[in-house]
């Protein structure tokens, strides 16, 4: 098994309440991946840090391969959330992905 896991800073010219529509949007679009990417386990998506976090929200995912993740990341459906929800208000990303 294959952890992938992803901390995401919002862009600073977000509003609080745009931070929030925009988070609730990832959190909905990645969770909806699920049952739809091959080799993908698990897929939770955290937008309610605590006020001492340093990130805006967090992907936690699991795989069965390292080639399954490789295919999540060329996958059309995942693409089409990256572009649309995730990359155009993130201005910071940091990954970790391991094995289990």
């Amino acid at each position: 098994m294959v952890k992938h896991i992803i901390l995401w800073t919002l862009k600073d010219e977000l509003s609080a309440e745009e931070k929030d529509q925009v988070k609730k949007g990832i959190k909905e679009g990645l969770e909806g991946l699920a049952g739809k990417i091959p080799g993908m386990v698990d897929i939770k998506v955290n937008i309610n840090g605590l006020a001492s976090s340093n990130a805006d929200l967090m992907l936690d995912s699991t795989f069965e391969s390292e080639e399954a993740l490789k295919g999540y990341a060329v996958h059309p459906e995942h693409v089409a959330v990256a572009d649309g929800k995730v990359r155009p208000y993130t201005k910071i990303r940091s990954c970790l992905d391991f094995e289990v």
